[in-house]
């Protein structure tokens, strides 16, 4: 009896190692994240993973309930949410570059509650949901799988954490994400400011003549046909900062 007692303790122990990693991976990551999906499912789901995995895990020979194991399990806490981050902000950049479009169109107060990011921009929230589509489509969601239960070789549990350099070019990739995506829409603002300007010449050259009221109304469908003309270069562009994500969760986890 207490040597079937002591193997169920064991076992148990091997699996909620990893499940704490895959958890944290599954509660920051975009679409697995979301609070549309029902946290059971969510559970199900990183049970599910981390039953397929974890007889293969290396686990530390640690007493679970003292406070080197607490360490541990907020450092595999961190290693997971770092690399369910790296998606998501990804997503925050499709949501900023439908900001700056929603803004130059004259549609920024057409906002619409979403229940995962709150009071978004109508075309940030279509934007993100065609967005989240081209990463389903590339096989992000396999990509994220593969690279989570490679990171228990690469970063065994207990042992190394992210270097410092990492951090500095989790940082500096950020900015890169973010740059990259205003450079999405950058064909639709360049067209939007110079129709603005125009209009404010026109203005200025006839102040009788009423033009923002007849101009402000058609930058909306304008903008709209501008989006649609360049949406080939749009999710072009889109699919590379995918790509570029999904090959920094693996230099990250090798740096």
């Amino acid at each position: 009896m207490k040597f079937l007692m002591a193997e169920s303790l064991e076992l148990l122990q091997q699996f909620l190692w990893p499940l704490v990693r895959i958890s944290a991976v599954f509660l920051t990551a975009p679409i697995f994240g979301a609070n549309a999906l029902n946290l059971r499912t969510r559970v199900a789901i990183g049970a599910v993973l981390t039953l397929l995995v974890f007889q293969t895990v290396t686990i530390p020979s640690i007493d679970p309930f003292s406070f080197p194991a607490l360490t541990i399990m907020l450092n595999e806490i961190v290693i997971g949410s770092l690399m369910g981050l790296v998606l998501q902000i990804v997503a925050a950049a499709i949501i900023l570059s439908g900001q700056a479009v929603s803004a130059g169109m004259g549609l920024g107060m057409a906002n619409m509650i979403d229940p995962n990011l709150g009071n978004i921009p109508t075309l940030s929230n279509f934007f993100l949901v065609t967005g989240l589509l081209l990463f389903l489509s590339l096989g992000g969601h396999l990509v994220l799988i593969s690279v989570l239960v490679d990171s228990f070789e690469l970063l065994p549990i207990g042992g190394a954490f992210f270097s410092l350099s990492s951090v500095e070019n989790f940082i500096s990739w950020t900015s890169n994400i973010f740059i990259g995506a205003v450079s999405l829409v950058l064909p639709v603002l360049v067209c939007l400011l110079m129709i603005n300007v125009s209009l404010g010449v026109i203005s200025r050259a006839s102040p009788s003549l009423n033009i923002f009221a007849v101009g402000f109304p058609a930058l909306i469908p304008i903008g709209i046909f501008l989006v649609m003309l360049t949406s080939t270069f749009y999710f072009s562009q889109l699919e590379g900062i995918w790509y570029s994500s999904f090959d920094f969760l693996q230099t990250l986890l090798r740096s």
